[in-house]
Formats: structure tokens, sequence, C-alpha cells
């Protein structure tokens, strides 16, 4: 089995040579309405998948994604999009090789510190058995030129680690919550886990650990966890699960010292003997919070959105922003002072569609509400669309299927 390769500078200069970087300048774009939706041309090519995308400190965007292009070696890229409505480099190489694994679910996610630094982490096969693979962080400190050696994020072995979140923990420091296997009460190996518990470590700049620790013993096994900033700190969501196998979903908050107590954002009651694969996701402005997430309490699936406004101490009563059977959810959410937005997946008549809603402050008032792609592709083929939002809009990017091979589709929604 091959290991993940690092690309040197000197070949991340000379792949970025090979091709110049189409341009996409939005800036000197007409000006449209609120809600118009444009194309968002990516520079990602046929075999793209699982993308990720994130804004930077100093507010460019970020998207990183897996190329799985058929007889090649999996591939983490990345490339950043600039306040002038240009790409700024031609996609970058981040690791490459046999043992870089792509799962439909679970995510590679990019994130920024304020010193300029630039994270990410992905799954990497331990064995070439299925279900060995450990969860790794590396990190660059000149803009994604070359990265550093990957470290193992978790600290046991054996089994499957991963669904991970990534914050900000300090200037030059990285917070990371992953869901990690929890050994048996008789002490049997982590490869024979009771279940998967939350765990969270931080890695300061040279990638030491420090502040391992549980902080819920017994969660769903494969659900996304999402992790957004506030004035008082991180908050914390996932899917939690209790003896009765009911899975709603839950938040904690870190004050900096220490983490809250897990606490319901809502008692949906959504008692399921499997894991649904299908997590929360949050954003937050200020003290302000926002949760959304998918549930089917009661065989009636929705999708919801709740708002905290101390910090997700408490959360008000959710707003049901979609039902039905076609509801798939899979959802996003970003959130600024003029309101919350989210993302999600339906499939009616075998066919899925991407839609984006825009909410009220107070979630009272639903701003717009408007599909924004119909999907060539089908299932977990199409994974989880990703949600960011800056001051000229808000965009979108997702995965879907063309001519057999994944490929990366983005818009950008104007404000």
């Amino acid at each position: 089995m091959k290991t993940i390769l690092i690309l040197p500078l000197a070949l991340v200069v000379l792949l970025g040579a090979c091709r110049q970087a189409p341009q996409s300048p939005q800036t000197d774009a007409p000006a449209g309405e609120p809600g118009e939706v444009r194309v968002w041309p990516l520079l990602s090519e046929h075999g793209a998948a699982q993308p990720d995308l994130a804004v930077a400190p100093d507010d460019r965007l970020l998207l990183s994604w897996i190329s799985v292009r058929p007889g090649r070696d999996n591939a983490l890229q990345f490339a950043a999009y600039g306040n002038d409505g240009r790409w700024q480099s031609s996609p970058r190489t981040i690791a490459v090789g046999e043992a870089l694994l792509s799962n439909w679910a679970d995510t590679p996610h990019i994130a920024a510190t304020a010193d300029g630094a630039l994270w990410v982490h992905w799954l990497q096969k331990t064995s070439t058995a299925a279900g060995q693979y450990d969860l790794v962080l590396s990190r660059s400190a000149n803009r994604g030129f070359n990265w550093s050696a990957p470290v193992t994020v978790n600290s046991d072995s054996g089994g499957e680690h991963g669904f991970a979140s990534l914050w900000p923990a300090s200037p030059s420091a990285l917070g990371v919550a992953w869901l990690n296997p929890v050994a048996a009460a008789d002490g049997a190996h982590a490869a024979h886990s009771a279940g998967m518990g939350l765990r969270t470590a931080s890695f300061d700049a040279s990638l030491q650990r420090s502040d391992d620790r549980v902080l819920d013993e017994m969660t769903c096994e494969c659900c996304q966890t999402d992790a957004a900033l506030t004035t008082r700190g991180v908050v914390l969501v996932y899917r939690d699960r209790d003896a009765d196998q009911v899975r709603d979903i839950a938040a904690l908050r870190f004050d900096g010292q220490d983490w809250s107590t897990p606490a319901k954002v809502h008692a949906d009651g959504w008692k399921m003997p499997a894991c649904p694969v299908n997590g929360p996701a949050v954003a937050a402005h200020g003290d302000d919070v926002v949760v959304a997430w998918y549930t089917a309490a009661g065989d009636k699936p929705a999708m919801k959105l709740a708002r905290s406004r101390d910090a997700g101490a408490s959360f008000a009563a959710p707003v049901q922003v979609d039902h039905g059977t076609a509801v798939l959810g899979r959802v996003d959410v970003a959130h600024d002072a003029d309101g919350a937005w989210v993302l999600w997946l339906r499939e009616e008549a075998g066919a899925q569609s991407l839609w984006l809603a825009r909410y009220s402050t107070d979630l009272a008032r639903e701003v717009f509400r408007k599909q924004i792609a119909t999907l060539q592709g089908r299932g977990a083929a199409i994974g989880f669309p990703k949600l960011a939002l800056r001051a000229d809009g808000a965009y979108a990017v997702w995965t879907d299927v063309v001519d057999g091979q994944p490929k990366l589709r983005g818009v950008q929604v104007l404000r």
C-alpha cells in the first residue's frame, strides 16, 4: 500500500505551470437582483468530488476536493478564490496516494487561522482491510504552496476515525473534534469497539497535540459534526444517540477552559436503529447561532432550523424549512447580520435537486426560496453540498455526475 505523499514546493509550482488558471471576474459583471443565481466556474476537472468550502480571515474562499479519477491514486486538492472575483492560482495538490481514502459522507475539511496558516484533514487507510483508517492533519505556512507531513489526530489505533470539524482555537492553533471508537466495557481493543464517541483536541503551529478529551461516549456512528465560533467560544453540534436509539441533535460549548454538558438543540425524539448518515450544520454571527438538521421523527422527514441568541446555550423552537418524503437533508448553513441561509437536497421522481432558502435574523420570515440546481447524479454519488457567505453573495458547491464521473459544480447567489 502506498503512503500519502505531500508534494514539495517545486513539484506544485511545476504542476501549476502546466495549466493556466481560467478566470471568472465577478467584479465586472453587471449588478443583479438579490437572489439571482449565477454559475460559479470552478477549476476542478472531471473526477472531483467531496468538496469543502471555507472563508479565510482575509475573506478568500478556500475550496478543497478529492480527485478520484480511474487508474490514478486519490489526490486531495484545493484552490483559493479572491475578493476580486478571480481564482488566485491553478489547483494545488496537498496530498496524493493509495492510502488517501475517499468516502462520500466523510469530507476532508479545510480551514485557516489568523496567522495566515492553512489547515486540512483527511482520512488515511491503515490497512487493506475495510474500516481501518486514521484521521490525519496537515498545515501550510505559505498559503498552500507546500504542506507539512501529516500527523495523526486520533491517539488510538484500529477502527474508523472521522467526521471531523475544524475551528481556530487561537490565532495560530486549531481545534479538532471527531468521532472515535469507544472501547468495549471489557477493555477490548478499539477495533472491537462498543460504538463511537465524540473527542476533541487542539494542535499548535508545530502540530503538537494538547487538551485531548472525550466529550460524549455515545454518539451516532457516522453522522457529520460541525463547529462555529461565537464571541463566547466555539459551538459544536453533532447527532447524539442514547440507549433507546433516539438520535437527536446535540450541542456543546467551549469557553476557553471547559466544555459544557451536551444538550439537545431540540427534542425531536427520532428513534432510529441505524445511523442515518445525515449530520447537522451550524453557523454563528456574534452570539447569534443557527443550527440546521434533518430528522424523520414519527416517520415524517423534515428539515429544521433553530436559533440561539446566547451563543448556543439555549435554542428557540425550530422553524420547519422543508418536509415530506422528498427531503434528503444533507444540509449546510451560513449566517451573518442579515440572516440565515440554508442549503439542502431533495429527491422526487428519481431526480435530485439542490435548494437554497434565506431567512431573516429571527427566522420569522422567509426572504426567498429557490431551486438552484437539478442534478444528474443519484444517491450517495452526490455527497454533501457546501455553502459559504461573503459580502458579494452566498456561494454553493456540490458534486454531480457527468458521463459517469463525479464533477464539481458551483453557483453564486447575489445578496
